[in-house]
C-alpha cells in the first residue's frame, strides 16, 4: 500500500505532474504548439473584441477547451499507441473520438467567437 500525500505536498506534486504534461504536450504535440501559437493573437483580441468582462471570459474560455480537448486527446492518443500498433477497431474509435471532441471544441470556439463579433 502506498502513501497518500495530502495537503501542501499533495498540490505541489499535482502541480509538478501537471506541469510536465504540458511541457511534454509543446515538446510532443504539433497541434497543442499550433493552438498555443494561436494564442499569441487569441488572447490579446479576446481582451480587444470583449465589450465586458463576461464576454472576454467566453471567448478566452471558448479557447482554453481547445486546449484542453487537445490534451485529452493527445493523452488517448498515448495511452492506444502504448498499447500496441496493431489496428483495432476499438482503438480506432478512440483515437477519432478524441479527434471529434478537438473538432467539437474548435465548433465552439468558431460559434462563441462569432457571436461575440457579430452580436
Amino acid at each position: 500500500m502506498t502513501d497518500k500525500t495530502t495537503g501542501l505536498t499533495h498540490l505541489m506534486n499535482s502541480t509538478r505532474y501537471s506541469l510536465q504534461g504540458l511541457k511534454s504536450a509543446v515538446k510532443n504535440e504539433a497541434a497543442f504548439r499550433h493552438e498555443l501559437f494561436l494564442g499569441i493573437f487569441i488572447v490579446p483580441l479576446a481582451f480587444g473584441l470583449g465589450k465586458d468582462k463576461f464576454e472576454i471570459a467566453l471567448m478566452l474560455g471558448a479557447y482554453l477547451i481547445v486546449l484542453v480537448a487537445e490534451l485529452l486527446n493527445s493523452a488517448v492518443e498515448c495511452a492506444v499507441d502504448r498499447i500496441g500498433s496493431e489496428r483495432h477497431e476499438l482503438s480506432g474509435r478512440a483515437k477519432d473520438q478524441g479527434s471529434a471532441a478537438v473538432f467539437m471544441a474548435m465548433v465552439n470556439f468558431v460559434i462563441v467567437w462569432a457571436l461575440m463579433i457579430l452580436g
